[in-house]
């Protein structure tokens, strides 16, 4: 349908034959109504075509609406105002229906985002939230204890941290709480200064985050290589593995009968016709098991043996430290460690999360959105928390995909907590050890054992390195700064390796030129200054950088040393053919073209 609206008075009509209609056109014209009395202006008249509203519009059709709705407002400032003594019954009337459909097709998009990030996998999502939620309680209660506070200050954190990041976080999916890497940062804080200590140092690791993200440090995850990522993945299952030990010594036989038995449904479950599909393996594991334990009065170490329930909810709390620069330097080094461990080990989750779910995650959205759950635990009583890679684990293989899986695991949480305390306290331990066994088989990556004798071998080793740190510190980030180094030293003398300089000698005019091919940086500088005869008794000699690129200052300082021997040793020296940024950058730092050159050697 085309229509006329008038930018000033909002009246809408079929246009009059003077009017030409085209699509998205905004035309100053005669409002096309009669002239009346009380209307003697001139009007801004906007038209449009609009087609198939019925129908789903084409996307080029919403945009052409949303221009034309809002011309409007861009033309009213322009037009005759009208008076008040001379507005008439139609100045009254509502919004033109071509501002209220822009407004509907604005909004289609924005609901259909919606949809896809919270509302598209619903049930799922809410199976997968209810099976970790009941895997965070053990673990944010051993936190505690590890950390050496009340088990509610690890579990509200928990509740806080998973609800928060489901609005601000950059990764629908994962699962962020209360860790053991955050809590063992915390032991010494808490031994020395006590609970107000940390809560303060929790909103400071918050702020910390939060700048990171403003910074785009978040962006640095680029330079994490594979082989890294690789042993953190492995290093990772093994300590979770490691961590279900002691649950699995020195106990009776019904706990391995459990354990086996939950093993057992966790992997034969889902090939069960129709129903294995309706519900997630772990959550039927520990409801089997809990349901057996109780029935036959099993004596096995349950959730209640780890600690007491809450039983009220989390209420505002202000850290109550003196605010001065002594309180400051006691936390400021606990928060930069927490801020660092919680965004390494969010960014290494998040990247096991893109590759298990096949989509992207925004890393600098989800920097900032920890800082802020951090912030929101501290102030209500709660430690400081990152991303769980093995409760996200437990999410995505549950069938979680979405937003409403991480809300609806910190709002059971809380629900269980409150409501539920004295049947959660009666679930087996050796449900949870099951299902977090699965989640240290499915998180290794076999695959990279299998293809050891294919990859290079410093793959190997940085693989090799990384897992064995992090096994061997408990501490995930030690592991990923170590393997990045390691990938950085191999990487950088991989590339110096391809530098080659060669050279062709003009007998008759007694004349050579090199030939320099690669990249020339601090790994491949002595190379490239061991690639030149200093001794040879020519008269002028050319150093031709066509193919070649300068990376840094101990390049440029590579070039001035070869030069300015050679003029010392008094040949005619000329470097030809260096591309822009190498140029800049010898200008810039090169001291071989400045006067004082040959003085200024020394100083290299």
């Amino acid at each position: 349908m085309c229509f006329v609206e008038c930018l000033t008075c909002g009246l809408a009509a079929a246009p009059g034959s003077q009017t030409r209609l085209e699509p998205l056109k905004r035309i100053g014209l005669s409002c096309p109504r009669p002239s009346t009395p009380q209307r003697k202006r001139s009007c801004l008249v906007a038209t449009g075509c609009l087609r198939r509203l019925s129908a789903t519009p084409p996307r080029h059709t919403l945009t052409a609406l949303a221009a034309v709705a809002c011309c409007r407002a861009r033309f009213t400032a322009a037009a005759t105002p009208i008076t008040p003594h001379l507005k008439t019954e139609a100045h009254a009337r509502p919004a033109p229906a071509a501002a209220r459909l822009a407004v509907f097709a604005i909004g289609i998009p924005m609901l259909k985002k919606i949809k896809t990030t919270w509302f598209s996998n619903i049930r799922a999502d809410v199976l997968a939230g209810l099976v970790v939620a009941l895997a965070l309680i053990p673990e944010a209660i051993a936190f505690s204890i590890i950390t050496g506070v009340d088990p509610k200050v690890g579990l509200y954190a928990s509740f806080c941290i998973c609800v928060v990041i489901a609005f601000v976080g950059g990764r629908p999916a994962m699962i962020s709480a209360a860790t053991g890497a955050m809590a063992l940062l915390m032991v010494n804080l808490v031994k020395e200064h006590g609970l107000q200590y940390l809560l303060a140092a929790t909103l400071l690791c918050g702020v910390l985050q939060i700048i990171a993200g403003y910074l785009r440090l978040g962006e640095l995850m680029r330079f994490v290589s594979r082989s890294v990522v690789t042993g953190f993945v492995n290093a990772l299952a093994i300590l979770i593995f490691m961590a279900q030990l002691p649950e699995l010594t020195h106990v009776t036989w019904p706990v391995y009968a459990m354990t086996a038995v939950g093993l057992a449904i966790i992997y034969l479950f889902p090939r069960i016709p129709v129903i294995g599909k309706l519900l997630p393996s772990p959550l039927v594991c520990i409801l089997v098991l809990t349901a057996i334990a109780i029935y036959m009065g099993l004596d096995v170490r349950t959730v209640g043996d780890m600690g007491a329930m809450p039983d009220s909810l989390p209420t505002f709390m202000w850290p109550d430290v003196a605010p001065s620069l002594g309180t400051l330097l006691i936390i400021l080094p606990y928060s930069a460690a927490l801020a660092v461990v919680g965004l390494l080990e969010s960014m290494m989750t998040a990247t096991i999360v893109d590759d298990l779910t096949d989509t992207s995650s925004d890393r600098n959205r989800e920097c900032k959105g920890q800082g802020i759950a951090n912030i929101a635990s501290g102030l209500i009583g709660g430690m400081a928390g990152c991303a769980m890679i093995g409760q996200s684990m437990i999410n995505v293989k549950s069938g979680g995909r979405t937003r409403l899986s991480t809300l609806s695991a910190g709002i059971l949480l809380l629900i269980m907590m409150l409501f539920l305390g004295d049947w959660l306290a009666r679930i087996p331990m050796a449900a949870l050890v099951a299902v977090m066994i699965m989640v240290s088989i499915s998180t290794f990556s076999w695959g990279s054992i299998r293809n050891l004798r294919q990859y290079p071998l410093s793959t190997n080793i940085v693989m090799v390195v990384t897992v064995a740190v992090v096994v061997a510190t408990h501490n995930l980030a030690y592991g990923v700064l170590v393997g990045s180094l390691l990938a950085a030293m191999f990487f950088a003398s991989k590339i110096a390796r391809y530098l080659d300089v060669t050279s062709r000698r003009d007998p008759e005019h007694s004349h050579r030129t090199y030939y320099v091919t690669g990249q020339v940086f601090f790994a491949s500088a002595d190379r490239f200054t061991a690639s030149f005869d200093l001794r040879e008794k020519v008269e002028t000699l050319a150093i031709d950088l066509r193919e070649a690129h300068f990376w840094d200052i101990t390049a440029v300082a590579a070039l001035d040393k070869v030069v300015l021997k050679l003029r010392r040793a008094g040949i005619g020296v000329d470097v030809v053919g260096m591309n822009r940024a190498t140029a800049t950058l010898v200008d810039r730092f090169g001291v071989h073209d400045k006067p004082d050159g040959i003085d200024s050697l020394m100083g290299h």
